[in-house]
């Protein structure tokens, strides 16, 4: 069973706005943060926002910060992103993430999170 499960990506012009949802599985409550990456062709993944399931506290990454916005529905145990303002360079395969380690909002490394999902494209036309 995928512990993740991403939608809501798509195509949007520039400027455009997308809204993506990451819902977990029912085995979930053992999460302590989530987080969306994304990775664009030839590219490594970089992490772009987190968030704490206890206190809805976020960190993001300078290149969205302002744009992007990452929320959480704690009783349905799902994370959404919301991107405004979007520019080309944000074309990537999005993926949402989902921890049980311990650690800070701004650790951002694909190592500190333990469970994936499997991606939705997002690509933003110029």
């Amino acid at each position: 069973q995928v512990p993740l499960v991403e939608s809501g990506g798509g195509v949007v012009q520039a400027g455009g706005s997308l809204k993506l949802s990451c819902i977990a599985s029912a085995d979930s409550t053992r999460y302590n943060r989530m987080a969306w990456f994304r990775q664009a062709p030839g590219k490594e993944r970089e992490g772009v926002a987190a968030i704490s399931l206890r206190d809805g506290i976020s960190y993001y990454a300078d290149s969205v910060k302002g744009r992007f916005t990452i929320s959480r529905d704690n009783a349905k145990i799902t994370a959404y992103l919301q991107m405004n303002s979007l520019k080309p360079e944000d074309t990537a395969m999005y993926y949402c993430a989902a921890t049980t380690y311990g650690g800070g909002l701004y650790d951002l490394r694909q190592s500190s999170y333990n469970n994936w999902g499997q991606g939705t494209q997002v690509t933003v036309s110029s």
